[in-house]
């Protein structure tokens, strides 16, 4: 019996919210207030997921980009597509 493959989408979504989640509990045992906690700990979340998460939120792009284009990939690259640009 084959194993599914858990889709990116889930696995981003679930690592964004522990990179939330796990400062703000961290935070709150801090007994600091609870307002400057959840700011705190989105500013975290958002600098741990630019900075861990890149491999995921990629596949995440891909797979939006490969259902809004009908699975194939440019064959270009950026600086393809800037050098036909320019005159």
């Amino acid at each position: 019996m084959p194993v599914k493959r858990v889709p990116p989408v889930l696995v981003y979504t679930v690592l964004r919210l522990l990179a939330f989640l796990i400062p703000l509990g961290v935070l709150l045992a801090l007994r600091i207030e609870p307002w400057i906690a959840a700011v705190l700990a989105a500013l975290i979340g958002m600098a741990l997921s630019f900075v861990l998460l890149r491999s995921p939120r990629e596949e995440v792009a891909k797979g939006i980009y490969a259902r809004r284009h009908g699975d194939h990939m440019p064959d270009t690259t950026d600086e393809d597509a800037e050098d036909s640009a320019t005159p």
